[in-house]
This record gives C-alpha cells, sequence and structure tokens, in this order.
C-alpha cells in the first residue's frame, strides 16, 4: 500500500470511529458490525502502523471478520500485526465492550506464537455469544489446562501507532513497547514507583503480567506530545 493511500485510509478510519454511536453499556456487547472495520486495507494499514515500517512492513497482517482475526498479509520476519478490540481489556475495565476501541499492535515472535493466542481464544469466546465473565472463567480455564501456550521469554509488543483509539478516556494515549511475562509482582519492575516510567498491570484471568514502556515518538518517527499523568 502506498503512502497516500495509506493516509486516505487513516483518514477514513478517523471519520468512522466519529460515527460509531455512543460507548456501549459496560455490561453487554454491541452488534458485531459496530466492531468491524468495512475497510480492510485500512484495518491493514492501521495494524501496520503500530510499529515502524522496518518491522511491520515485513510481518504477517491479521484482519477481524465475522469467525474472528483472518490472515490479510503473509510477512518473513516471524512479527505479527492487527487490530485489537476492546475485549482485549481487562475484566474491569470500563470501554470494555466499547465498539470504538482500536488497538493496533504489532507482536515479536516469542508474543505471536505465546500470547496472540490469548487474542484469538478471547475473540473466540466473545463472537460465540460468551459474557464477559463467562469469556475470563473460559480463558483461565484454556490457561490452567495448557490449551494455551504459558508466554515465553522475551516476548513483547509494539503499539507506537497515533491512529488508535485505545481508550474513551486516552484517545490514542501514548506510544509505548508492551513485555508480556507470566504472572508476578509489578513491583520487581519499579513500576509505579516516584519518577519511575514503568507502567505495569496484571491481568490474573489471562495469568499475564504486562509491563508497559513509554516511548517518545510514534511509529512514523514524529515526535509524541509530552504525557502528563
Amino acid at each position: 500500500m502506498g503512502i497516500v493511500t495509506s493516509v486516505a485510509a487513516m483518514i477514513g478510519l478517523a471519520l468512522a470511529l466519529a460515527a460509531l454511536p455512543p460507548q456501549t453499556s459496560d455490561r453487554h456487547m454491541a452488534p458485531l458490525e459496530q466492531y468491524l472495520m468495512a475497510d480492510r486495507q485500512g484495518e491493514i494499514a492501521l495494524a501496520r502502523s503500530a510499529a515502524p515500517l522496518s518491522i511491520s512492513g515485513n510481518a504477517d497482517v491479521l484482519v477481524l471478520g465475522q469467525r474472528g482475526f483472518d490472515s490479510a498479509a503473509k510477512g518473513t520476519n516471524g512479527f505479527a500485526c492487527l487490530v485489537q478490540r476492546s475485549w482485549s481489556a481487562n475484566i474491569d475495565d470500563v470501554d470494555f465492550w466499547n465498539p470504538k476501541l482500536r488497538s493496533p499492535i504489532c507482536f515479536n515472535p516469542p508474543a505471536a506464537r505465546s500470547y496472540m493466542p490469548q487474542t484469538f481464544k478471547r475473540t473466540e469466546l466473545v463472537l460465540a455469544g460468551r459474557s464477559k465473565e463467562e469469556m475470563f472463567a473460559s480463558l483461565a480455564i484454556a490457561v490452567d489446562r495448557g490449551e494455551l501456550p504459558a508466554i515465553e521469554p522475551n516476548a513483547m509488543g509494539y503499539m507506537m501507532s497515533k491512529h488508535g483509539f485505545l481508550s474513551s478516556r486516552d484517545g490514542p494515549w501514548r506510544p509505548h513497547l508492551m513485555i508480556f511475562a507470566p504472572l508476578i509482582d509489578p513491583a520487581i519492575w519499579g513500576a509505579h514507583l516516584a519518577g519511575s516510567p514503568v507502567i505495569a498491570f496484571t491481568d490474573k484471568q489471562s495469568r499475564v503480567s504486562v509491563l508497559l514502556i513509554p516511548v517518545g515518538h510514534w511509529s512514523d518517527g514524529t515526535l509524541a506530545p509530552e504525557h502528563r499523568p
């Protein structure tokens, strides 16, 4: 996809997000059509915008359809990029069913093998009509039974897109890297201490701890605005 086409796709995405209905209740899923993107090429471009083109340009790309995530482009570097929807959030997130959410992410090879399957499983359960509580219960059982892989060492994701919509509170938020690990105490990373740039959270249902490291520029190289908590 050329630069002009990609920019046009991003503008189309912004208009589409603005046209979506207000945030749905945090207790119920909106109609599936509200979570899907009609412009397949726009979704591919949005997924690739999660990481610098030197990475995402050679990555696998997946897009969300009626039956889950499908392959849209084959890569050569082992990375995989997609646009997460709202059900990738934690169980208590107020935006869990918000159809406006679009969270582009590019997984490195260890994360593509060991964390991305959780994204697929969540999506499978949601599309099967499971409630939020049922989805998380089934996810936890699948992890504990070994039906989903354990998180590999060095698993990480790039979330550096300026075109995403990560929450109703912060919009695209800020460019950052995500490191995935088995459940651990975030204190060992120095997370949330005074002066520390490290942000972390635990997803007990998924048995995953996530470390967020903000960076100073977006995937296209432009500087990100200063963020104040």
